[in-house]
Formats: C-alpha cells, sequence, structure tokens
C-alpha cells in the first residue's frame, strides 16, 4: 500500500498521516513514513525525539554530491540523473516503535520544472519508495504534488487530498486531482478534517464534485493541545484511531 497525503497548508495532512501510519503499524506492517512537505513536521506528530535534530535528505550536501557526481554549491555542469538511492530508507532514516520515517525536505526554487541534483536525488528516492518498496509508505505530501513524477504517480494506490469545511480548501482539493490526472493518478480521493457539526460534513459533500469521501476526523481541542506538547495526536485522542481504522478501510 502506497499512500500519499496532500492539501491546503493547515488543514491537518500530518495528523491524518500520523493516525494511518500509527494503524497500519498497530496491524503488524512494516511501515515507512515519509515527510515530503518542505514545512516538515511529522516527526513532531509521530513524537519522535528531537525532530529539530533531524537533516532533510535534500540538506545533506555531501550525500547528494556523491549520489549525483554534482559538486556542492555550484550551478550548472554535469550530474547523475539516475543516482543510487536503494540503501537511503535503512541507513538515513530514524526509526521509532518499527516505523520508520525520512525526512525529505524541499527545494525551493523561484520557478517550475527545477532540474538540480537535490530534486534529481528527491524524485529519484521517492519512485524507488513507491514503486520497489515492500513496506506501507505513507507520504506527507506539500500542497502540491511536485515530488511525483509521472512514473511514480502510477504506482500509488490513493492520493488523499484532507479538507477542511471552507470554499478554498475545496478548491485546493479540484486543483490537486488536475494534476494528478495530468500526471495519470486517477485514484484520488478526500477525507474531510476539522468537522464539528453535520452542517460541515454536508458543505464538504455538496462540494466534492465528484470526489469520494473516505471519512472525517471531528474538529477536536487535543489536537491542538498534542501539538504545542509535541506529542503524537493518538495519545491526547486514542479514539482518533478509530476514525482512522474506518479511513483505512476504504482504502
Amino acid at each position: 500500500m502506497k499512500i500519499a497525503i496532500s492539501g491546503k497548508g493547515g488543514v491537518g495532512k500530518t495528523t491524518l498521516a500520523a493516525l494511518l501510519i500509527k494503524y497500519f503499524r498497530d496491524q503488524g506492517k512494516k511501515v515507512l513514513a515519509v515527510d515530503a512537505d518542505p514545512d516538515a513536521n511529522l516527526a513532531l506528530a509521530l513524537g519522535v525525539p528531537d525532530p529539530e535534530n533531524i537533516t532533510p535528505i535534500c540538506m545533506m550536501k555531501e550525500l547528494v554530491a556523491e549520489r549525483t557526481e554534482s559538486q556542492p554549491g555550484k550551478m550548472g555542469g554535469f550530474f547523475k540523473l539516475n543516482p543510487k538511492v536503494d540503501d537511503i530508507p535503512e541507513n538515513y532514516s530514524r526509526q521509532l516503535d518499527g516505523i520508520k520515517l525520512i525526512v525529505m525536505g524541499g527545494v525551493k526554487t523561484g520557478g517550475s520544472g527545477c532540474i538540480c541534483p537535490e530534486s534529481v536525488l528527491l524524485r529519484t528516492l521517492i519512485t524507488h519508495m513507491v514503486l520497489l518498496r515492500d513496506e506501507v509508505v505513507v507520504m506527507d505530501m506539500e500542497a502540491g504534488i511536485e515530488h511525483l513524477g509521472r512514473a511514480t504517480a502510477r504506482g500509488v494506490n490513493k492520493l488523499i487530498v484532507v479538507v477542511e469545511p471552507g470554499r478554498r480548501s475545496l478548491e485546493t482539493a479540484q486543483q490537486v486531482r488536475k494534476l494528478a490526472q495530468d500526471l495519470g493518478l486517477q485514484k484520488v480521493a478526500v477525507v474531510a478534517n476539522k468537522v464539528r457539526r453535520p452542517e460541515d460534513l454536508e458543505f464538504i459533500k455538496e462540494h466534492l464534485q465528484g470526489l469520494p469521501l473516505l471519512g472525517y476526523l471531528p474538529f477536536d481541542e487535543r489536537i491542538i493541545d498534542a501539538d504545542l506538547k509535541a506529542r503524537p495526536p493518538y495519545e491526547t485522542n486514542p479514539g482518533l484511531l478509530e476514525q482512522a481504522k474506518e479511513i483505512a478501510a476504504q482504502l
């Protein structure tokens, strides 16, 4: 099972990712958790100690240079487009309770379509994890799906877009669906978050425009408390795992 989770910033992508990771691990699955959001905080949501000391893959200059045969700090030039990455999940991940966490980081550029050693390494690594690993892979993505190439997208079993009650969030879901379709990824679904009342859920259902709804997570102050205490959301509210179970059953 290979799952990518996307959505507008602040909607709760990381909360859902942490819940699904915990659920699959409790089922006895080998789980590879991938933080592919440049604003990385999946480690915090999983309760990984000292997450501030995790160096994202794209910031490992010596590793990038070695694998892509490039020169650190230099623009342009030649570099390898198919770097070796198969050992990275084992050797450069943080492990906790049977979960391997790998933090990708992001390549910040002024334009689109960046082809640089860092982006090549990240894309190749994502492709490896999606197409060649035998674990459950849960990827916490940014609002877009820039890390996914066409071949990689076809290997994703489900792209989940997290939405909250609000038109901007639902518009983002449609934008993500279009990006996914451009890559040939048709398996797109929605999870609603921060649902306070039945009317919120009805609003979301009315504006999905054909996207299937896998389930929802209620608004809960305890999730905010968990974030403030740097603890996983399922520790302050164990009932969330039941919601995750219902969502996972739809996958």
